[in-house]
């Protein structure tokens, strides 16, 4: 088997570019001791720096063609097992790295553009094991992951990583680089867990906040979290209730939560 073909379905388009294969898979030369898990490897244009480097390789890849051709030419991976059939969203964590069931591990991939979101909240879920992330997303969701506040880009999904993970963008990628080429470039980035270990608020409920105030990103947060407040309550003076939801910090975020869990039963109301 000499190549694969991408499938429109699975959001696939290969990485043509060896030089920008090279710098994503440099991107985690940090993590040389710790287990790798590359999602989504296509036909192994990540695949091969990584190993010339020497990383603890596991790959997994939803595509059966893909991974027939990994099979094919990446015999040592395929030896050793190391080559998983199976959806990264929906395989139990103990499977993702198999017989090192409590191993932290890095993440790395070329993403399937029509599910980067999904894959950044499954990475959340698994965030005790994963001290890294990094890897290929479209332009505007690499920067939105990576945005401060105050920007445009600034939203729901900004906050949540952000709130455990330190996010760097790298660079960015062309879309002639890829085949086929999509209609946006990617954007290459990386996050690492920082020093976050619990918060002192529920985690639902800090979700809750966050969703709400940016579900009217343009209001006020005193309309915009209405809804979960009530019309009057404790605090509505607080200068932080005159602002949008793009000014705020984690940290203001997880004092918002507070503000939310102090209130009175019958000023609050859950979605």
């Amino acid at each position: 088997m000499e190549s694969v073909r991408a499938k429109k379905y699975l959001g696939q388009h290969f990485l043509t570019d060896l030089g920008a294969a090279q710098r994503i898979a440099d991107s985690v030369a940090d993590y040389l001791g710790t287990p790798i898990l590359e999602v989504g490897p296509g036909m192994g244009v990540l695949t091969q720096p990584l190993l010339e480097a020497g990383h603890d390789l596991q790959v997994i890849d939803i595509d059966h063609e893909s991974i027939e051709y990994l099979h094919q030419h990446f015999p040592q991976l395929s030896q050793e097992g190391r080559i998983i059939e199976g959806d990264f969203l929906k395989l139990p964590a103990e499977e993702l790295i198999p017989g090192r069931a409590d191993t932290p591990f890095v993440v790395i991939g070329n993403y399937p553009y029509n599910i980067s979101s999904q894959i950044f909240f499954r990475i959340l879920e698994l965030r005790e094991r994963i001290p890294a992330v990094a890897g290929m997303l479209q332009h505007e969701v690499a920067q939105r992951l990576c945005a401060s506040p105050g920007g445009r880009d600034y939203g729901i999904l900004s906050v949540l990583l952000q709130c455990w993970y330190d996010c760097d963008y790298l660079f960015k990628v062309s879309k002639r680089d890829f085949n086929p080429p999509p209609k946006v470039d990617g954007g290459v980035m990386i996050a690492r867990r920082n020093g976050r270990t619990s918060l002192p608020c529920d985690e639902t409920n800090f979700k809750r906040v966050v969703k709400t105030a940016f579900g009217q990103r343009r209001k006020m947060l005193r309309n915009a979290l209405q809804s979960l407040f009530g019309k009057e309550f404790p605090y509505a003076d607080h200068d932080i209730f005159t602002l949008r939801a793009e000014r705020l910090s984690v940290e203001d975020f997880i004092g918002l939560t507070l503000m939310y869990e102090a209130l009175p039963q019958e000023n609050t109301t859950t979605l």
